[in-house]
């Protein structure tokens, strides 16, 4: 019985202790959310910290974070193959890292084509409908080819029925030819 209060005593006196406990518990949050680099830094306060105990603790789950981030670190050889990591993650339904490495290679290759389309269907699949027109406007100017491929499509499902998204796969072929052929004038006629 003596323990517990001794226990209690160092938990509530020694605020090192206390932030301790407080950074491990966040610590396994954090690995629970797969956050494992907040989790990492997390870990490694309680390592510095007064308690034998729990720096055993710590090091075990520093340990598994260490080995996912191993695992989940990727180094990319083209930005094409950054994008089918991108893509692949949009296909598993993780659709924020998607967000993240597609945002990020928009940074390294502003004028791709590819990124704009990417960025088109993820922001459908997510429901940003004003985003997802916006950037399948600016990868069908990059690449007019995009549009027939966009039509068939299933991630722009969401889009089939807004006349915007008509209006830009189906652009009137007529509105074109007029605008580049001269008026005809009443001479002419």
């Amino acid at each position: 019985m003596p323990q517990k209060s001794t226990l209690k005593k160092t938990v509530n006196d020694d605020p090192r202790y206390a932030q301790a406990v407080q950074n491990y518990e966040a610590g396994l949050r954090a690995m629970q959310e797969h956050k494992f680099d907040r989790a990492k830094g997390l870990l490694q306060k309680v390592l510095a910290g007064p308690a034998r105990e729990l720096t055993d603790r710590a090091t075990v789950h520093l340990n598994a974070c260490n080995q996912q981030l191993e695992r989940t670190t990727t180094q990319f050889k083209t930005p094409e193959e950054h994008f089918d990591y991108a893509v692949s993650l949009m296909n598993v339904g993780d659709y924020v890292n998607a967000r993240e490495n597609l945002e990020k290679l928009s940074r390294q290759v502003p004028k791709s084509d590819y990124v704009a389309y990417g960025l088109a269907a993820l922001d459908c699949l997510t429901g940003h409908v004003e985003d997802a027109l916006r950037h399948l406007d600016e990868a069908v100017r990059l690449n007019p080819a995009l549009r027939f491929q966009a039509r068939n499509d299933s991630d722009f499902q969401n889009l089939a029925e807004d006349p915007r998204f008509t209006e830009l796969l189906y652009p009137d072929p007529g509105a074109a030819d007029l605008a580049s052929e001269p008026a005809i004038s009443e001479e002419e006629v």
